[in-house]
């Protein structure tokens, strides 16, 4: 259930095709209502993909998840009501549609928000395990961490050979 007076991050539904423009009116209707106290980032993820078409390489922006927007917020009554009733927003995900907030877990799996080498507590040789993307699965060695860039160099084990991978922080997990 939603937690009133506090900071979470909340998902909401949306009519398929509509994502941008839903998030693009959210943060419209918080600039005119006043809501910065209580609404502070709306989020739409989105990742690269290269498509081939006619024999022609090109990078488009593809929606990790299709139909869905996350919302920081100080869940109350009125401030519900104020995101639902915008065109395209279907409602909250959540039992009986009322907003559920996100673990610390889910905020980091998705890469909601930056996460900091000290939030990990990892160390350069830490066994770490790859929680996203292309060698989600895979365990391996921290070799270099660059804090400044939130990346770490992972050191895989891959057809008996040593490979250097760079994975974002919210890409890993401590073993």
């Amino acid at each position: 259930m939603a937690d009133t007076n506090k900071v979470c991050w909340y998902i909401i539904h949306i009519t398929p095709s509509r994502e941008l423009v839903v998030r693009d009116n959210i943060l419209k209707m918080v600039e005119n209502n006043g809501l910065q106290d209580q609404i502070f980032e709306v989020k739409v993820l989105e990742e690269e993909e290269i498509v081939e078409k006619n024999g022609k390489r090109k990078i488009v922006m593809k929606k990790k998840f299709p139909t869905y927007a996350f919302i920081k917020m100080i869940y109350s009554d009125h401030v519900y009501y104020k995101v639902t009733s915008i065109q395209g927003v279907t409602g909250f995900v959540g039992a009986g549609g009322r907003p559920e907030a996100l673990s610390a877990d889910e905020i980091r799996r998705m890469g909601l928000e930056k996460v900091k080498a000290e939030d990990l507590g990892i160390n350069e040789g830490d066994q770490v395990r790859i929680i996203a993307g292309a060698f989600e699965g895979y365990y391996g060695e921290v070799n270099k961490i660059d804090a400044e860039a939130s990346v770490v160099e992972v050191i895989l084990h891959m057809f008996g050979k040593p490979t250097p991978i760079k994975l974002e922080f919210n890409q890993i997990e401590r073993c």
